[in-house]
């Protein structure tokens, strides 16, 4: 038995001194908690979602800093944090590690938690925490619990090889450069322009007759005049990632492959690639190959820093004790010319002109370096966009202007279906400006008569209330708007617009684009090129998932598209509605209700237009004593611009999201926002028949 130390002076037994925390041992514990608390739900989630790096530009020393970030960061910086408490003492050190290993445990398990059960919110909080604790005590305890996690330690380094070598994401490290497939020339070589639009049910473009409204949408209504408009074309897949390949290389889904040229080297760039020069602007695919596409300027250099951020956000989600997406596609957003942080992606010298310069800076990079690359060239050229809109998220006004709103909202719902329509065809106007811009500049540079100009869309997107997104339910009941989508095909020469109703599905789109290239598809494809016959068959078929198709019934869906308004969206009516544009000193005050917080108040203090971007999207809470529903209209400097229904969030928040789309009403500088509940919506303006609507104001704060 070791004899304890005597003080000399006293001759008084001293404790013994604590041991020393042992540093490796404490590493190799954080390394094993943090893997599975961060490492292996980010690389999960990442490896499932190439579209994610395909995005971003991202090439393999992006993807693996990324991961090397992801793995040794946090318990390398944890680490750190336990070894300078340890200058405090070796009681400090160990203290400071018991409450690491029961925060990381708490986070295990709210991820945990919200997998297996139905807890969420405070009830899962409070269930992390008692986990942390238990935790925390057991590794205090028990030497097992120390023994275990320093064994796990090799747990990061299955997650990394798992993802390297297993996950869908492994083709932007693995996938090596194809061999073309023999081409035969059959014809003539014209210039090729194809723009590949994203989340566009064809509906969006329709009036109540069916046809293309050329008041909302005047630069489709030109293309059609003077293209083929193919006005029975469906997508065969809702999700990208299995729309473009099937557009791309004439064949339906077959099974869950990454966009990825390694998965798909039969495709559109390798057809064209021996003959035509490619100058491809792709978005969360990477089916053009090293040889064919080189990479843009200044690629896989920036995206770093975009991802770091981006997958930041992810990992709150993944760690929110309240339900999450957890999808990295729902924050792509179109780099704008003003944001993108790639040093060389310029914008060309002789872009388009907008009314303002801030509205040129506002177009999307990709598009801005997609209409510097239409010059006529020697050789035959393939110029291909794929550009994210009007896909979500919904920024844009249909002038080019900008405006931000809060993530998260609600989809379902009445008042959330309504708004989440409204901004989709606020954008459709401005993507329809973006059209504009490249006819015009196809036009200037000589290329538009003599090219071949495809503009369609990989997929639509219902908007109907209770089926909203990309996903067909069993009852087809949105599949006029998830199927149905534009395709105009313009070919060399063409003058006269016309309307084709053969029944087309996108898997035709490489066959007819070969015919008309002048190139044989050497493999074979499932689709018929328009310029050899039609399919025989009136349904359409539509991938859940990839090569699990159902049948549609394309006669019953196409007739509704047709009629226009069947097709669309129908929301119940919106009370007081026509008090949109009304005078505030028109409407009767009663008195004052209760308070509301406009969470952006302060963005309507300072409002400059040249910035490019406007407070358009006004968004807060009310107190419970309002009821659901209830009709508030927001006043802009003395005249309505917007009528909202009041309806809970996801979390059962009581909130108030509104639209207000006309530009006038914004003035520089400081800006009167005024709410108000309306109690009667009658007569606006004064009208003798009634009395004039009224109202309560509310007060607001920020």
């Amino acid at each position: 038995m070791t004899e304890q130390p005597r003080d000399r002076r006293t001759d008084a037994v001293r404790p013994a001194p604590a041991p020393a925390l042992a540093p490796v041992p404490a590493l190799l514990e954080l390394a094993a908690l943090c893997g599975l608390v961060v490492a292996q739900p980010l690389l999960d989630v990442l490896g499932r979602s190439p579209d994610f790096f395909f995005f971003h530009g991202a090439g393999p020393a992006s993807v693996l800093a990324l991961v090397a970030i992801v793995v040794l960061v946090p318990p390398v910086l944890l680490w750190g944090v336990v070894l300078l408490t340890g200058l405090l003492g070796a009681p400090a050190a160990r203290g400071t590690h018991l409450v690491v290993v029961g925060c990381l445990g708490a986070l295990l398990a709210v991820q945990v938690g919200k997998l297996l059960s139905g807890l969420r919110g405070a009830p899962l909080t409070v269930f992390a925490l008692l986990i942390g604790v238990g935790l925390a005590v057991a590794y205090a305890r028990l030497t097992i619990t120390r023994q275990v996690l320093r064994v796990a330690a090799v747990g990061p380094l299955a997650f990394v090889l798992l993802f390297v070598f297993a996950s869908p994401s492994s083709a932007v490290l693995l996938g090596r450069e194809t061999s073309d497939a023999p081409v035969r020339s059959i014809g003539p070589h014209p210039p090729v322009v194809m723009i590949i639009l994203d989340e566009f049910p064809l509906v969006s473009l329709l009036d109540e007759r069916g046809e293309i409204d050329a008041d909302r949408v005047p630069n489709f209504a030109q293309l059609a005049a003077g293209s083929t408009w193919y006005r029975n074309a469906t997508t065969v897949s809702g999700k990208t990632v299995n729309a473009v390949p099937a557009m791309l290389t004439g064949r339906y889904p077959t099974g869950e492959l990454t966009p990825h040229y390694s998965q798909h080297p039969d495709n559109l760039f390798t057809l064209l690639g021996p003959t035509y020069q490619i100058e491809a602007w792709e978005n969360v695919t990477q089916l053009c190959p090293p040889q064919h596409c080189r990479g843009r300027p200044g690629q896989d250099r920036g995206s770093l820093p975009v991802m770091l951020r981006e997958t930041t956000a992810l990992y709150g989600q993944l760690i929110s004790p309240d339900d999450s997406l957890d999808d990295p596609a729902a924050s792509f957003r179109e780099p704008t010319v003003a944001d993108d942080i790639r040093a060389d992606d310029k914008a060309p010298e002789s872009g388009p002109e907008f009314r303002m310069s801030r509205l040129k800076e506002n177009q999307p990079a990709r598009f801005t370096g997609f209409l510097g690359s239409l010059q006529p060239r020697d050789t035959p050229t393939l110029h291909f966009l794929h550009l994210l809109m009007p896909h979500s998220p919904w920024t844009y006004l249909p002038s080019g202007m900008r405006y931000d709103g809060p993530g998260g909202l609600p989809y379902d719902g009445p008042w959330w279906a309504r708004l989440t329509h409204q901004r989709h065809l606020q954008q459709v106007g401005y993507t329809d400006l973006l059209l504009g811009e490249a006819l015009r500049v196809l036009r200037a540079s000589s290329l538009y008569d003599d090219a071949l100009i495809v503009v369609t869309s990989d997929h639509g997107g219902s908007f109907s209330e209770g089926v909203t997104g990309r996903e067909m339910d069993d009852e087809f009941t949105a599949a006029a708007e998830l199927a149905w989508v534009p395709l105009f095909v313009k070919e060399p020469g063409q003058q006269a617009g016309r309307t084709d109703d053969r029944n087309w599905e996108q898997v035709d789109l490489l066959p007819t684009v070969a015919d008309h290239a002048g190139v044989q598809v050497p493999w074979r494809t499932d689709g018929i090129s328009a310029l050899r016959g039609e399919r025989e068959t009136t349904d359409k078929r539509f991938d859940r998932r990839p090569g699990e198709p159902v049948t549609v019934d394309g006669p019953a869906h196409f007739a509704a598209v047709r009629a226009g308004s069947s097709a669309r969206p129908v929301f119940p009516p919106l009370p007081a509605a026509d008090l949109v544009g009304a005078a505030v000193d028109d409407l009767t005050v009663l008195g004052t209700g209760p308070p509301a917080t406009v969470a952006n108040l302060s963005e309507y203090q300072d409002v400059r237009a040249e910035r490019g971007k406007i407070p358009a999207l006004v968004h807060g809470t009310l107190p419970e004593s309002v009821p659901v529903g209830a009709p508030v209209a927001v006043a802009l400097n003395g005249r309505v611009g917007t009528v909202v229904q009041v309806a809970r969030d996801r979390a059962g928040q009581l909130r108030f999201v509104g639209l207000i789309p006309d530009e006038r009403l914004f003035v520089a500088g400081a800006n009167r926002l005024e709410l108000f509940l309306v109690v009667d919506s009658g007569p606006v303006g004064g009208d003798p028949a009634g009395a004039a609507p009224t109202v309560r104001r509310l007060p607001t704060t920020g």
